[in-house]
């Protein structure tokens, strides 16, 4: 008999771990998305008030890829479009950090790095770390690999 109250007790606390847990995660998804969006809208008003040298993160989707910059510091240029239909240029330091090879038009790309206003919607850079330590790292993420 005490093994069984034992045993209950035990798959009791099993199933309370799994269901907290389970509400953490949706909380998790439901601030990631919040945190993205409002990011968006943040990335929105930068456009909108011409703000340069902000620390942003976010995501969009891939829709060009433009040939690599190589005069200087060489960089991997493509456009993101964020959910807000604004539009950002990403111009990726590929000597301070690896290529995303595998990128590909309509591909999800999440970043953290420094905005810099144009007329065209943005560009975002230092999505990488500084060898100095001067400035903030920033990051790429894409299919889950992260580029810095």
């Amino acid at each position: 008999m005490k093994k069984l109250i034992f045993i209950s007790l035990v798959c009791f606390g099993v199933y309370e771990y799994l269901h907290k847990n389970s509400n953490t995660n949706q909380v998790f998804q439901s601030s990631f998305a919040a945190e993205y969006s409002s990011s968006d809208e943040i990335l929105q008003g930068a456009y909108r008030n011409r703000q340069s040298n902000l620390q942003v993160s976010g995501s969009g989707r891939v829709i060009k890829i433009l040939p690599d910059d190589l005069k200087g510091s060489r960089h991997q240029r493509f456009i993101l479009k964020l959910s807000t239909g604004q539009t950002l240029l990403v111009a990726h330091n590929i000597d301070l950090s690896p290529r995303i090879n595998s990128l590909r038009t309509g591909d999800m790309v999440k970043f953290y790095g420094e905005y810099e206003w144009n007329t065209k919607g943005g560009v975002l850079h230092w999505t990488h770390h500084d060898p100095k330590g001067r400035h903030k790292d920033g990051w790429l993420i894409h299919n889950g690999i992260t580029y810095k």
